[in-house]
């Protein structure tokens, strides 16, 4: 019985157990996610993007409102005697007006509202295209920051090794115990250095994932490395051609300018004025008295009614003269922003060549040698040809050169985000 009993307890805690199951954050397992997943997590779950998103909503609304027209107005009139001293006259009057648009307003309208969809639509790429930018760059931070701690683990197993050197050599009787201390100092130092590192590699992280839009408590791994070539093959002026063509932020521009002129051709039929057309069903009744005997007669009658303003002060001439002023901002605005464009990409072009530059040195004539020193020099202090601070030096060196040859490369890699960004294409195929 009491099995029994346990087992349907069991049966009923077991949906809560699947739903926590289920419950826990997809990033809760030990994935690692590359670049490509980063961006496609970002672009799906970025706050600012998602909610710039649901504005399309308004935009479309505006579109619906463009096309409608406008409500018809029920008139309705009711007149007696009563109050005059003819209590039999009285009349009534029903009818129903409508405004009607002349000079298609309505379709000047309906493009209007279809215009600002498609400075939405461009709006939106470009803040993905900046959204991108910012994704890469924090994606990269955090790969520096963990290859740092990479090296700086190597650096604590350098001095480790040189810790161990020195003890034996202490109880063989060839060095003096002051090496042995600077050795033990060298290891404290790396060991501060790599949880300095470990803070900064948390900062970038916590950045990263506040921009990819990750809930608290998840906390993806991420994988990725710094590309060995950019690939680059477009020299500035096609860069520059190509940025004027792609960048969303110059064609949302130039779409508000097209939206300027369809403004001024509104606004000049707004200048004609509509019309209401009217329909009524009037009844009229009155009272006539012949020799004593009162009586009473009952017309009924249909009128249509016509009305519309006539524009002799008023034919929009402010409308005309705002929307003009509009265009000629949109326009200089554009004018603008395209040379700034350019400037960006010059300057992206121009960081990356100085990046590539840096790094060739390192490649062709530091990085190759450095290995090679920091051997001879380990082998000739176990051999006792040289001081321990020979050693420090050696190693100290190892580390800030190689720590140099990371941050060329981050260096490098983000140059290549900017001008990716600056131009609005990926400069290994395809469009942001």
């Amino acid at each position: 019985m009491g099995t029994t009993a346990f087992g349907k307890r069991a049966r009923l805690f077991m949906p809560g157990i699947l739903c926590v199951l289920v419950s826990v954050p997809v990033f809760a397992e030990t994935q690692r996610l590359g670049l490509p997943q980063v961006v496609e997590v970002s672009l799906k779950n970025n706050g600012g993007l998602k909610s710039f998103r649901e504005e399309k909503g308004i935009r479309d609304a505006g579109k619906v409102r463009a096309g409608l027209l406008p409500n018809p107005t029920l008139d309705f009139e009711a007149g007696t005697g009563a109050l005059t001293g003819s209590r039999a006259e009285n009349n009534l009057s029903l009818g129903v007006s409508q405004e009607l648009f002349l000079a298609g307003k309505r379709q000047k309208r309906l493009a209007i509202a279809e215009q600002e969809l498609e400075m939405y639509r461009w709006q939106l790429a470009d803040r993905e295209r900046l959204l991108l930018g910012e994704v890469k760059s924090a994606f990269y931070d955090v790969i520096l920051a963990e290859q740092r701690i990479v090296l700086l683990d190597r650096a604590i197993a350098l001095n480790r090794q040189l810790l161990d050197v020195t003890k034996e050599r202490l109880v063989a009787g060839d060095i003096p115990e002051l090496e042995m201390n600077l050795a033990q100092v060298e290891l404290a130092r790396s060991e501060g250095a790599r949880i300095d590192f470990e803070k900064t590699l948390n900062r970038n992280q916590a950045k990263l994932w506040t921009v990819m839009g990750i809930l608290p408590g998840e906390n993806p791994w991420i994988s990725g490395s710094f590309a060995a070539e950019t690939g680059m093959a477009k020299n500035l002026p096609d860069l520059k051609q190509l940025a004027q063509v792609k960048r969303p932020d110059l064609q949302a521009l130039d779409a508000e300018k097209s939206r300027g002129e369809s403004d001024i051709i509104l606004a000049k039929a707004d200048g004609i004025p509509s019309i209401t057309v009217g329909l009524a069903l009037r009844r009229d009744t009155s009272a006539m008295e012949i020799g004593g005997i009162e009586g009473k007669d009952t017309g009924y009658t249909i009128g249509l009614k016509l009305s519309m303003p006539i524009p002799v002060f008023d034919r929009n001439q402010a409308g005309v003269q705002e929307a003009k002023a509009k265009k000629s901002s949109s326009e200089s605005r554009l004018t603008a922003a395209a040379r700034n464009a350019e400037r960006e990409v010059e300057t992206a072009y121009a960081s990356l060549l100085n990046a590539e530059k840096i790094l060739s040195l390192y490649k062709s004539s530091i990085i190759p040698q450095l290995e090679e020193n920091l051997k001879l020099t380990q082998e000739a202090y176990r051999l006792g040809e040289v001081g321990i601070l020979a050693v420090i030096q050696e190693q100290k060196k190892f580390f800030e050169v190689s720590d140099g040859y990371l941050t060329a490369l981050h260096d490098r890699q983000v140059a290549l985000v900017t001008l990716e960004s600056a131009v609005a294409t990926e400069l290994t195929g395809g469009v942001q």
